[in-house]
C-alpha cells in the first residue's frame, strides 16, 4: 500500500509541476504585446518612394515602348514577306524567314533583359526601393524593442487579421522615427 501511495504522490507532483508550467506559459504568452503597422500607408508618406515609383514608372514605360517598336517592326517585317512571298526564291524564303526569327529573338531577349526577375527594372526597382525598405524595417525593430512588442503585424502585405485596435497601431510612428512625421 505504502508504494501505490507513493506513486500516486509521484504523479500528483507531477500533475502540479505540469499544471504549473502550463500556468506560466500561458500567463507569459498572454503579456507578450503585439502592434501593428500599415507599410503601404507608411511608404505613401515617404516622398522618395513616391519619387522613386515614378522614376521606376518612367523607365518602365520608355523600355516597354522600345520593346513595342521592334515588335512592330517584326510584324511590318513579316508582312512585308507574306506579299512577297509569291515572288522569292526558297532560299531568299529561308534568308526572309530567318531575318525575322533573328529579329524576334533579339526583341525577346531585350524584353527579358529589362523586365525579367533579374532584369534591369528588377535591379533599378532594389536601388530605389530597398533602402526606404530597409529604413522602415529598421523603424519598426527599434519600436519593437522599445515597447517590448512581441509580434508587429504588417496589415499592408495581407496579414490574416479580423480586427486590430487603432490603439496598437505604431505606422506614424514609424513614420516619426523616419523623420517624415512630428
Amino acid at each position: 500500500m505504502n508504494r501505490k501511495r507513493s506513486i500516486n504522490l509521484i504523479n500528483m507532483k507531477k500533475l502540479m509541476i505540469s499544471a504549473l508550467a502550463l500556468t506560466l506559459f500561458a500567463g507569459s504568452a498572454m503579456a507578450q504585446k503585439f502592434a501593428f503597422v500599415d507599410t503601404g500607408y507608411i511608404l505613401k508618406n515617404i516622398p522618395s518612394y513616391s519619387a522613386a515609383q515614378t522614376q521606376l514608372d518612367k523607365i518602365s514605360e520608355d523600355w516597354e515602348a522600345e520593346v513595342a517598336a521592334q515588335y512592330d517592326e517584326i510584324e511590318k517585317m513579316y508582312k512585308t514577306y507574306q506579299s512577297e512571298r509569291v515572288l522569292l526564291t526558297d532560299e531568299m524564303k529561308k534568308k526572309r524567314e530567318d531575318e525575322i526569327m533573328t529579329k524576334e529573338n533579339s526583341v525577346k531577349d531585350l524584353q527579358s533583359k529589362y523586365f525579367g526577375p533579374d532584369g534591369d527594372l528588377a535591379k533599378k526597382r532594389e536601388e530605389l526601393v530597398k533602402p526606404i525598405q530597409d529604413a522602415i524595417y529598421k523603424a519598426v525593430k527599434e519600436l519593437s524593442a522599445e515597447g517590448s512588442y512581441a509580434i508587429i503585424f504588417d496589415t499592408a502585405s495581407g496579414a490574416a487579421i479580423l480586427y486590430s485596435n487603432p490603439r496598437y497601431d505604431l505606422s506614424d510612428e514609424v513614420l516619426k522615427k523616419l523623420g517624415y512625421k512630428n
